[in-house]
């Protein structure tokens, strides 16, 4: 079907793709890790985490052996954190269960954690040229507007839909290739905003471009309901000088991740407020003092917009020796959030201290 479609995908891929140092990989453990990592990520920024990552972890049983600690801390900053941890389970049942092997067909590899229809069907192709059509965002953008489909892309109606056509779209005899460049077509060509249409190679036969119907193409059902989230951080700090931290366990954002205390509220609240706070007494003791309060800091994520303060408070008192304690130098080691780690980076603990 439509092998126009494919051709020229393919010839416009050979002249245009960017040169990426997954791209000349057959290794399924480094395209699976480079997949994973470009999730909900720029190619610009997850660059840098693929080559760290290989570079400390060249084969998957070494990333099995690690510490999750240690691998949340290498992933810090590439945000949605259930990645890595998927990551190192998935990691640890190829080890046990294949011997350290990545699996070699499609059914194996989307059984794996953290592996949905698309990952499973990158692997397949990318590395073993099987012939398993990728379905993304940059997928449903490209077919949706040139074949003028208005069926949701988040519906199970839309979600079959776009998998039939582009398993039929798919070139059988070069499936790695045709993958790569529909997905590449999607990125750097048709791209959510401002695509270049004038100079498409699709466009004389592009539905959403005659119609001019580019811009509510592809369509969604459903809005992301978005919540607000206070949250006040006391960077709670010991006679001994040593800050108290906590270990995100809760099913929550940034789960594994370490914070410093919080006390999340219903709305922003004052200084005044907190010091006032019985959550800050139980945590502080009955003697502390306010050495410092940070700036406001605000952090959107796709589901919930974060709004935090963080407040240094040095209490009298030897808190609970059960509790992860650390000295300002050895901050760094701990995997924090990126908006803890923002407040790390602004704030001069050593001099407040």
């Amino acid at each position: 079907m439509e092998s126009w479609f494919g051709r020229g995908l393919i010839l416009w891929y050979k002249k245009n793709k960017r040169d990426l140092p997954w791209r000349h990989e057959t290794d399924a453990y480094k395209i699976w890790l480079s997949e994973i990592i470009l999730q909900q990520t720029q190619v610009v920024q997850g660059m840098g985490y693929y080559l760290r990552f290989i570079q400390k972890y060249p084969q998957v049983s070494q990333l099995a052996a690690a510490n999750e600690d240690e691998v949340l801390k290498l992933w810090q900053g590439l945000g949605y954190y259930s990645r890595a941890r998927n990551l190192h389970a998935t990691a640890k049942v190829i080890n046990s269960q294949y011997k350290g092997l990545f699996p070699t067909n499609y059914e194996d590899i989307r059984a794996l954690k953290g592996i949905g229809d698309y990952t499973a069907a990158a692997i397949s192709s990318f590395a073993y040229n099987l012939p398993f059509a990728v379905v993304d965002g940059n997928v449903y953008r490209i077919l949706s507007r040139l074949f003028g489909i208005d069926t949701p892309i988040d519906s199970g109606q839309g979600k079959k839909e776009f998998q039939v056509l582009a398993t039929q779209l798919l070139d059988k005899k070069e499936p790695a290739l045709y993958n790569q460049a529909i997905m590449e077509f999607g990125s750097q060509y048709c791209k959510p905003t401002k695509p270049d249409c004038e100079n498409c190679i699709f466009n004389a036969k592009c539905f959403a471009f005659k119609a001019a119907r580019v811009s509510e193409l592809p369509v969604k059902a459903k809005k992301t309901k978005v919540s607000n989230r206070f949250l006040n951080y006391v960077v709670l700090i010991d006679k001994n000088n040593k800050i108290y931290l906590n270990k995100r366990s809760a099913n929550d954002i940034w789960k594994g991740l370490y914070e410093f205390y919080l006390i999340e509220s219903e709305k922003e609240i004052s200084s005044l407020q907190l010091l006032k706070h019985s959550k800050l007494k139980q945590m502080a003791g009955q003697k502390f003092s306010l050495l410092y309060t940070s700036k406001s800091y605000k952090h959107i994520l796709s589901h919930q917009h974060l709004f935090a303060k963080f407040y240094v408070i040095k209490t009298e008192s030897i808190l609970d020796k059960k509790q992860t304690k650390t000295g300002v130098d050895n901050l760094t080691d701990f995997a924090f959030s990126r908006l803890s780690e923002k407040f790390i980076n602004d704030c001069d603990l050593k001099e407040i201290v």
